[in-house]
């Protein structure tokens, strides 16, 4: 087995986009909207509402506007019964034209970009260089949905069904985080403290979305963050996150909630890049993977760095497939950072036996078949088989089990199971990449399984499930390769 380093990673951290989401601030900077109609009226209404100083070109339609110019929602609103200008867009951080001659949409596009103003030509995506979306209004808290113009009634769709999931009452906790964070930030604490303080304040605005925050959860919230300062003394910490058998959706709101407040994720081989799409973008990635009889970084390596790593006052987020402890090597890890004194929280993930069991549609214990599960590696330090498997554990016929790295070595587990008494007809199936898309599976028995594993891609995490409660997936499936549909 070959030695690898860790090393920091340019894992893609964000799918293509087709539009940049921005929020402009337009607080007393000069808009201009040219047209006339009632859509131009609703642009009117919003961008007045961002507190804009908007210049309304509308022709013959300016006393559409009329009430708007002397109501505005909250900028100042000047409507001028003329068509738009070359002239009237100098100085605009927007242009907007509600203009349907396309001639005159070009010609509008034109003098904007000439000007270096961002131009929207409603309904005309070629002259447009930015767009709007459907808006979930808790000002502060502001949410935006774009198909890129693709399919608006589907925006807006999304936009109900997120209207539905937040409550109106978070707008008064996001009034409350602008009006404490300055509070906040003269502290001058380093990011731990001010994340830890974020998180306990959005754990009690989810908790308790329709209260209005008041003085109690202020001084709640600014008690706990004294004690977090007082007991702070530069060092940082560990999360050791399960990410599950691969499949995203398969992730914790636990292991979610790690990974968004991770300064450095440490991840192996075996971490779905749909699992690092979680993880909060400006934290650093380095790969410390582990590949059974390939390039692996030695597991004291990745104590030293996750200790000094931590010891930097850095929240050090160890990312491991399934559940860290099993076979993730996790105990090590806590014992070196005991002994540094670092202190260690553990998220366990979805087991990639479960993940397996789940995609084969089976229960791992039955009353009639299975009533006792064990989990054991095939893989010792040598890379050979263990020597000190409980065979006659093995061959209980009334046990599910589960080895985990096995491609290697199940022949040999299978011929000491089989001498200790293990029915040679047992169902077995292997699984490979359980819960990805590119799963595969074979199923057979025990004394031909080894013999099959050739079929299998030659890259990837292998488990092989062995007992009479697999019965109904291995009968049906005997010496035939299986994918997910």
């Amino acid at each position: 087995m070959s030695e690898r380093q860790p090393e920091p990673t340019t894992a893609r951290r964000i799918d293509r986009l087709a539009t940049l989401p921005l929020f402009h601030k337009l607080e007393g900077r000069k808009v201009v909207l040219a047209g006339g109609s009632e859509s131009a009226l609703w642009k009117a209404e919003l961008i007045a509402a961002a507190g804009a100083d908007l210049h309304v070109f509308a022709g013959e339609a300016a006393a559409r506007f009329t009430i708007l110019a002397n109501e505005p929602p909250a900028g100042h609103v000047r409507v001028v019964a003329r068509h738009w200008q070359p002239d009237d867009l100098a100085d605009a951080a927007l242009a907007i034209g509600d203009i349907e001659d396309l001639t005159e949409a070009r010609a509008f596009a034109a003098a904007a970009r000439q000007l270096g103003v961002p131009v929207n030509v409603v309904d005309k995506p070629e002259f447009c260089d930015f767009a709007f979306g459907s808006l979930v209004n808790r000002s502060p808290l502001i949410v935006a949905i774009s198909t890129d113009g693709a399919a608006p009634v589907f925006g807006q769709a999304i936009r109900a069904k997120i209207e539905a999931l937040l409550p109106a009452g978070l707008k008064s906790w996001a009034q409350a985080a602008k009006d404490w964070r300055p509070a906040v930030q003269v502290r001058e604490l380093p990011f731990a403290l001010r994340r830890a303080f974020w998180e306990r304040f959005t754990a009690r605005a989810i908790a308790a979305p329709e209260r209005d925050p008041g003085e109690i959860d202020r001084s709640d919230l600014f008690s706990v963050l004294d004690r977090l300062e007082s007991a702070h003394d530069g060092t940082g910490r560990v999360t050791l996150v399960g990410a599950g058998p691969g499949d995203p959706e398969l992730l914790t709101l636990k292991a979610i909630r790690a990974l968004q407040s991770a300064d450095i994720i440490l991840y192996d081989d075996l971490v779905s890049p749909g699992v690092l799409e979680f993880a909060r973008r400006e934290a650093k990635r380095m790969l410390v993977g582990k590949t059974g009889y390939g390039p692996s970084v030695k597991q004291s390596d990745i104590n030293a760095l996750i200790v000094a790593l931590a010891g930097q006052g850095k929240h050090v987020v160890r990312l491991k497939g399934g559940d860290p402890g099993i076979f993730g090597r996790a105990g090590e890890e806590i014992e070196a950072c005991a002994a540094a004194n670092i202190p260690v929280a553990i998220v366990p993930g979805i087991s990639a036996a479960q993940g397996a069991a789940a995609s084969l549609g089976l229960s791992l214990t039955h009353r009639d078949h299975a009533r006792r599960l064990q989990f054991v590696t095939g893989h010792a330090r040598s890379g050979d088989l263990p020597d000190d498997l409980d065979w006659q554990a093995m061959a209980d016929p009334y046990a599910t089990t589960v080895i985990y790295m096995a491609r290697a070595t199940l022949a040999g587990f299978r011929d000491r199971a089989v001498a200790a008494g293990l029915d040679p007809q047992t169902p077995a199936v292997a699984v490979l990449a359980a819960t990805r898309p590119d799963e595969v599976r074979v199923a057979a028995t025990i004394a031909t399984l080894p013999d099959m594993l050739g079929r299998l891609p030659a890259k990837g995490p292998v488990l092989v499930l062995v007992g009479h409660a697999l019965g109904a997936v291995a009968a049906t499936s005997v010496s035939q390769d299986l994918r997910r549909a």
